[in-house]
């Protein structure tokens, strides 16, 4: 389910006045304006605010020419400017410092949508009270960001005394707060400021183009009715999003758990009758030592009796990727080159590389197994496709044939076994890992058709498990 669009439609059905009933005996939206009106005269008289360039008209019914949409008719369109006491932003002139003061946000304090006072800045009590009314916020006040990532809007839901940087938009509310901040929240006021911001570097709603934009106002009874409904939609989709994202939690942590049991030996029952595998390791390899002799204080967990503890290094290895200069490398298919396939090709945006075949040195066939080998891809493990590959990853090598099932070891690189081995070379200076890592690192090796069993079991839970996952992307 896609909670953010179904957020979306929520408030686009509250602003076509389509989310409540109109009530026949509510107070027309047209005299809320008037009351407005009357309001802001009086705080232009005395001298908090501005008179703007252009008086507000207002009716009973729309009074602009091309309005954005249809609304009921006990609605009206208005400017934001005609419906709030004013629209400004911050002081345009870098403000003195201060270790102790009042905040002074920037738009990273305001940039999920909250006031956040953690890491703010201060100006001195002098600046503070120098700068005007209309630049002072309150409680119930909006703030509006509009430079760079502008349209995040703010709640001013404290009382408390800070300002703000230019970047930052005021927009101070006569008791009408709750269903602005929603409407302005909307894709229709969204995609307004997208038409109308101008700059290149970073993309600006003037104060102006803000204060200018077209608003379906309510009666404010409906305004009442229509918040409650949209708080009320919004707490299921809250719910609804919480669980979604403790079910993709368990998810990843069930996989967790079933790779856990199945390298533990407590995926599938054991079959008494096939041959331990310490036998097909002394029948491949004669001189093959296990590593319970003399290693049992060592070894990470108790395993059934017919598996084995394996040193890795002694039934697998890793190969590093190599790849010529990038000068040799093409980006379309060309006679005697072969595709160098690196991490990035392994995900959603894969970005094609070819190289001359002859300084193909590292090369993998379809199904050979990769692992990444450096930074924040260190643990992925990869199902590798026919071509080269570089340096940031190594194929795995299987020493004997017959004795290691591929996608048994492929599960085994997934478990909490081998990723926490890297977490541990991760503590370290280092930035990947080399062959010398696999030394003291452990396999646990069940007999060869428990291995298929144990790869059986694993895929066909996996399947449901992703089944599940993909009924929520929906």
């Amino acid at each position: 389910m896609d909670t953010k669009a179904l957020r979306q439609k929520i408030l686009d059905l509250a602003i076509h006045g389509k989310l409540v009933p109109q009530d026949p005996n509510d107070e027309p939206a047209s005299v809320l304006l008037e009351r407005i009106k009357a309001e802001k005269e009086r705080l232009i008289k005395e001298g908090k605010i501005k008179r703007s360039k252009k008086s507000a008209k207002t009716s009973d019914t729309p009074h602009y020419q091309n309005v954005p949409f249809e609304v009921p008719s006990s609605w009206v369109w208005c400017k934001l400017e005609d419906y709030v006491k004013s629209v400004t932003d911050g002081d345009h002139q870098a403000p003195p410092k201060s270790d102790i003061g009042i905040p002074f946000l920037v738009i990273s304090d305001v940039a999920k949508g909250k006031l956040n006072f953690l890491n703010t800045r201060f100006v001195p009590q002098e600046y503070y009270e120098k700068i005007s009314f209309d630049r002072k916020p309150e409680k119930g006040d909006l703030l509006f960001t509009v430079t760079g990532s502008y349209g995040i809007v703010v709640p001013v839901n404290i009382d408390c005394k800070f300002c703000f940087q230019r970047h930052i938009g005021l927009i101070k509310t006569l008791n009408t707060s709750e269903y602005l901040l929603h409407l302005l929240k909307s894709s229709y006021f969204k995609g307004q400021c997208d038409e109308f911001a101008t700059g290149t570097a970073q993309k600006t709603v003037g104060l102006e183009t803000l204060r200018s934009f077209l608003l379906p106002i309510p009666p404010f009874a409906e305004q009442q009715r229509i918040v409650i409904e949209i708080e009320k939609w919004f707490s299921l989709i809250e719910l609804i999003e919480g669980g979604k994202d403790d079910l993709q939690t368990t998810i990843k942590q069930a996989k967790s758990k079933i790779l856990d049991l199945a390298i533990h030996g407590k995926l599938v029952p054991q079959d008494p009758n096939e041959e331990p595998a310490i036998k097909l390791l002394k029948r491949i390899n004669p001189d093959f030592t296990p590593c319970d002799n003399g290693h049992s204080g060592k070894l990470p967990y108790k395993i059934p009796k017919t598996w084995a503890w394996c040193s890795h290094n002694s039934i697998l290895d890793i190969s590093g990727g190599s790849q010529p200069a990038k000068s040799y490398f093409e980006t379309i298919p060309k006679p005697n080159y072969i595709r160098l396939y690196q991490i990035r090709d392994y995900g959603e945006s894969p970005v094609p590389v070819y190289i001359p075949i002859n300084l193909a040195s590292k090369q993998t066939e379809k199904g050979d197994i990769l692992l990444a080998r450096y930074g924040g891809s260190l643990g992925k493990v990869f199902h590798a496709k026919q071509g080269a590959y570089n340096v940031a990853m190594v194929k795995v090598i299987f020493k004997f044939e017959n004795l290691i099932y591929k996608e048994y070891a492929y599960y085994y690189y997934l478990s909490d076994l081998y990723q926490g081995k890297l977490k541990e070379i991760s503590r370290t200076a280092q930035t990947g890992f080399n062959i010398t890592d696999f030394n003291d690192m452990y396999f646990p090796l069940p007999p060869i058709n428990e291995q298929q069993r144990i790869v059986q079991k694993i895929e066909e839970l996996f399947s449901s498990l992703d089944n599940i996952q993909k009924s929520l992307e929906v």
